[in-house]
């Protein structure tokens, strides 16, 4: 894929990850519709760059979602790149209490089923461009998960399945599926959290390089030492991250 020139919507673009994609992406000269919950943060992003047109959404409203698409179709014909980064993490035990449905259906539809209509609304428009992308924010705790975020750890492991099929599904079509897994990445989802972070723009500047390359499978930092570790030895790779 090229750097620039491109039409890109980036979900959870007001923080964290998302921040610096869009970021990064509109200093490289694409045209970027940050897509967010917060309006006191998506009017920040208009002053850091006129290439960045923020739309105000909730990814857990499928009427959000619906009026995203439209607004995208109507006003954005040359999108060709979705990048699915916007997720949400919460930590409970379920043996602790059964009051967790709210939790657990958020989880699912921010992390896994708003991707998933996202691309399906979007693919119509997308496979009209000579070289589109579909870019999959997951996490290396989609592939080897923690004890305190049981749904958070399934939704992302469902997002790598999931983009690993359809992959499979747009081989031969204009419209390349690529997937970013990170390590662990100092963001407001992650406060207080683990130890040894990487920067959003670290993260950024090291997608950015595989995602010139058309790299389907994109694996950050840490990430790559834990793929070969889950060959070697899975056990180990459970016990290292269970409590991580």
């Amino acid at each position: 894929m090229d750097l620039t020139g491109n039409t890109m919507l980036i979900t959870g673009a007001t923080s964290g990850i998302g921040l610096a994609l869009t970021t990064r992406f509109s200093e490289l000269g694409n045209t970027v519709i940050a897509v967010g919950r917060n309006p006191t943060q998506l009017a920040e992003l208009t002053r850091r760059s006129d290439r960045i047109h923020p739309v105000q959404a909730d990814l857990a409203s499928a009427q959000d979602i619906e009026r995203l698409v439209m607004l995208v179709e109507q006003q954005y014909p040359s999108l060709n790149v979705l990048i699915n980064n916007a997720g949400v993490q919460y930590t409970y035990s379920f043996a602790e209490s059964s009051e967790h449905l709210s939790r657990i259906t958020h989880e699912l539809t921010v992390n896994l089923t708003a991707p998933l209509h996202l691309i399906s609304l979007l693919l119509p428009l997308l496979l009209t461009q000579p070289k589109a992308a579909v870019v999959n924010v997951s996490s290396g705790l989609g592939l080897v998960p923690k004890r305190s975020a049981p749904v958070y750890c399934a939704t992302k492991a469902g997002l790598h399945i999931f983009s690993k099929a359809l992959g499979y599904q747009m081989s031969g079509t204009s419209v390349r599926v690529m997937e970013v897994i990170p390590p662990l990445v100092d963001t407001p989802m992650t406060a207080g959290r683990g130890r040894s972070k990487i920067s959003p723009e670290q993260l950024v500047e090291e997608f950015l390089r595989q995602f010139a390359r058309d790299r389907s499978e994109i694996n950050i930092g840490k990430v790559g030492l834990l793929r070969l570790l889950q060959r070697i030895s899975p056990a180990l790779a459970d016990r290292l991250l269970r409590d991580g």
